[in-house]
């Protein structure tokens, strides 16, 4: 983990975002870049070399996951980018007093993807980014209790929702089964790994780390939705970022030492 909320060591840092650096055999990419240049520190501290990535993907157009792209494009210019073509578009998201603030990708990323030419990939469907690694594009919205987790709106003066339909995820196989990782479940994390399951022919799930958005989920969806991680049987479950406090304790109240540490600084390893 390059960005998250919270840290695990004194010499990196923290900030709203998510950014996962990925190493599978000959290749390296990343999912997400976090808000600002910060992944690009914290990945000196750990001793990794962005100049080796090769594909860096983009959960969905937000600010907290797409701000550190310049950055690293700087450092990787050949590295292709792979994003639904609605992540362009302005995002807004409302406050409590009926005013709203620009979530969207920021200008210095928009420009990279702008001057990446034919290096940009559109993730509308299913697509493979290195050999066995593949995003989702678009996650079909199936639950009744799942939404985008938030106020979000595509104009200023909110009044048009944002459906966030440009929200995926990454997920690989492994031995003991698929990886998923989630940028913010926008599109509600049991319909991801309920899709993600149909693309891998019922393959069980083996992890779940990320963002949730579970925040503010009401009870409901709470317990809808720890009934469909029992049903899955998921062995470690990672929750980071927009999870929120609240429901991020009560996993590792409820699911015990299947919740593994997902903060700056923690690393996983799987045999594929």
């Amino acid at each position: 983990m390059l960005v998250e909320n919270s840290v695990a060591g004194r010499s990196v840092r923290a900030e709203h975002g998510l950014s996962y650096f990925i190493r599978t055999g000959r290749h390296c990419l990343l999912f997400d870049t976090g808000q600002s240049e910060l992944l690009r520190d914290n990945a000196r501290e750990i001793g990794i070399s962005l100049e080796a990535v090769e594909c860096i993907a983009l959960s969905h157009g937000h600010y907290d996951h797409a701000g550190g792209l310049s950055a690293v494009r700087t450092l990787a210019p050949g590295a292709r980018l792979f994003l639904h073509p609605a992540a362009l578009a302005p995002r807004f998201a409302g406050n409590p007093d009926g005013t709203s603030r620009a979530v969207g990708i920021p200008e210095p990323s928009l420009h990279a993807i702008q001057n990446a030419g034919e290096r940009v990939v559109w993730t509308t469907r299913p697509t493979e980014l290195v050999d066995g690694v593949f995003v989702t594009g678009e996650i079909p919205r199936q639950t009744s209790y799942e939404d985008t987790g938030g106020a979000f709106f595509l104009d200023e003066v909110c009044t048009q929702r944002d459906p966030l339909v440009d929200d995926q995820a990454l997920f690989f196989d492994t031995q003991e089964g698929t990886v998923v990782l989630l940028g913010c479940a926008h599109a509600g994390v049991v319909n991801t790994l309920s899709y993600i399951r149909h693309l891998t022919g019922g393959r069980p799930i083996h992890t779940v780390l990320g963002g949730m958005h579970l925040l503010y989920a009401d009870a409901n969806r709470i317990e809808r939705t720890f009934a469909a991680f029992r049903e899955l049987d998921i062995r470690q479950l990672g929750p980071a970022h927009c999870t929120g406090v609240i429901p991020t304790a009560r996993l590792h109240t409820e699911f015990g030492d299947r919740c593994v540490l997902c903060v700056v600084g923690s690393s996983l390893r799987f045999q594929r």
